[in-house]
C-alpha cells in the first residue's frame, strides 16, 4: 500500500512525500453528465489503501480515517460531510489520547531516571493539557454533525480577552 501512495505522490513530482500529497479525482467534458457532476479528492495515502484493497479484494472499512496527524490535517481540508468532520475531531482526540500516554510514560521516565524536577512537572503539565483537549474535543464534535442554520455570531462584548478576532490575514503559518 505504501508503495502505491508512493508512486501516487512521484506523479506530482518524484520523491514527494505522500503525506503532502493529495489527489482529485473529476470526470471529463465529454463523460457522460451523470459522472461529471461530481469530483473527489483527498489524501493520496488514503486512495492508495482504497485502490490497493481493490486490486486485492481486501476489505474497506467504511469510514476509514487515517490515524497519523499529517493525514488528518489533510483529511480536514477534504471532509466536506458533517459526518466526516465530526470523525475527523473524534480521531484527533483519540490520538490526543495515545499522546497523552506517551507523555505520562516519558514523566514516569524522567522521575525514575532523576532528571531535573521540573523536566517531569513540564510533562505532567502537557499530559493534563492533552487530556483536557482531548476531552474538550469529544464534547465539541457532535456539534460539526449538523450544519447550522443561520450562522450565529458572538457579540464583541462577551469574547474574552484570549479570544482572536477573526481577521482577514492569518497571524500565523499553517502547518501540514
Amino acid at each position: 500500500m505504501h508503495e502505491l501512495a508512493r508512486a501516487l505522490a512521484d506523479q506530482l513530482h518524484p520523491g514527494a512525500a505522500p503525506r503532502d500529497v493529495t489527489v482529485s479525482f473529476g470526470a471529463r467534458r465529454q463523460a457522460p453528465v451523470e459522472y461529471r457532476s461530481r469530483g473527489r479528492g483527498g489524501p493520496v495515502a488514503v486512495y492508495a489503501q482504497a485502490l490497493h484493497a481493490a486490486l486485492y479484494g481486501l476489505p474497506t472499512p467504511d469510514e476509514s480515517l487515517p490515524t497519523a496527524l499529517d493525514a488528518l490535517l489533510q483529511a480536514t481540508h477534504t471532509a466536506t460531510a458533517p459526518e466526516q468532520k465530526t470523525a475527523v475531531l473524534r480521531q484527533v482526540a483519540e490520538q490526543l489520547r495515545n499522546a497523552v500516554e506517551i507523555i505520562q510514560r516519558y514523566q514516569y521516565r524522567a522521575q525514575w531516571d532523576q532528571f531535573p524536577t521540573d523536566v517531569a512537572e513540564q510533562l505532567a503539565t502537557a499530559h493534563d493539557q492533552a487530556q483536557q483537549i482531548a476531552q474538550a474535543l469529544d464534547r465539541v464534535a457532535p456539534a460539526f454533525s449538523h450544519q447550522p442554520t443561520t450562522p450565529r455570531t458572538q457579540p464583541a462584548h462577551s469574547r474574552s480577552a484570549t479570544t482572536p478576532v477573526a481577521s482577514g490575514q492569518t497571524s500565523a503559518p499553517h502547518h501540514r
